[in-house]
């Protein structure tokens, strides 16, 4: 079953969005997994990046296998990396201020950064809840604060949230809790900053096959447990998520805000 995922993960064509070409960025928690994929593919749109993360040479090794010494790509985008801390409000700040300043706009803030600790209650420490809720929750909010400071009408904000908002497990209450959080904060987002002209959408990805997800290779039937829980069959690929950032991006998107799209093969609802 795991072949037949692999060889399913991406008979798919990214959709072209011509118009993001020249438009400005943030992309948080940048260095990998679905953050790097979410960097690169709109750098490949023409779109100039700004990828932040707490680890900035991983961050810097990652956009450098898809850029030129000017940190220009072959899609005609950019990618400049920044170092910055999701959980303070001062760093975002002056990341959304730098992208301003540096390209005269700032057009998108992708809030992807975040944190997956798997323990159940009786083992949760107050360090992990304080973490867990600084990277995904504080994270989300902090950004949506520092992107509206600079942020045009027409600009857009798209948050990480999961299929664990909607759908439970053992060992993942602390994590599902942020998640949650993250899907009502984004309804309240969209409310407050609509007379902006911001539109503020979420994502809600389900089993993609990321470092975040490894665990499930290490332990026994855990691979066809998850398949089984999944309508499609196969697990998702970054590349599946980065198709619809792109859709609630584009202008293709002008009328939806305050959404939460799942990507997650059905799983939400299997």
């Amino acid at each position: 079953m795991e072949n037949q995922s692999s060889n399913k993960r991406l008979d798919f064509k990214l959709a072209g969005y011509p118009e993001l070409a020249g438009r400005v960025a943030v992309v948080t928690g940048a260095a990998r997994g679905m953050g790097a994929c979410f960097a690169t593919g709109l750098a490949s749109q023409g779109v100039h990046v700004i990828g932040v993360d707490i680890n900035e040479e991983e961050l810097k090794a990652v956009f450098a296998k898809s850029a030129d010494a000017n940190g220009k790509t072959a899609g005609g985008g950019t990618l400049t990396a920044m170092r910055g801390d999701v959980t303070s409000s001062e760093s975002l700040g002056g990341i959304a201020a730098a992208a301003a300043k540096q390209f005269g706009r700032l057009d998108m803030w992708i809030s992807n950064a975040g944190v997956f600790p798997q323990s159940e209650i009786g083992s949760v420490t107050a360090e992990q809840v304080r973490q867990t809720f600084g990277v995904n929750v504080d994270g989300v909010f902090f950004g949506a604060q520092a992107a509206a400071d600079v942020m045009q009408p027409g600009g857009v904000i798209v948050n990480m949230a999961s299929v664990a908002a909607f759908r439970v497990r053992r060992g993942r209450a602390i994590y599902s809790a942020t998640k949650a959080a993250v899907h009502n904060l984004t309804r309240s987002l969209a409310v407050e900053l609509g007379d902006k002209g911001i539109r503020v959408n979420a994502l809600a990805p389900g089993f993609i096959d990321t470092e975040m997800t490894n665990w499930v290779r290490e332990i026994p039937g855990a691979m066809d447990k998850a398949l089984a829980s999944i309508p499609l069959g196969h697990i998702g690929a970054p590349e599946h998520v980065l198709g619809a950032l792109l859709f609630l991006v584009s202008d293709s998107a002008a009328y939806v805000s305050g959404q939460t799209l799942g990507v997650d093969g059905g799983s939400r609802h299997g």
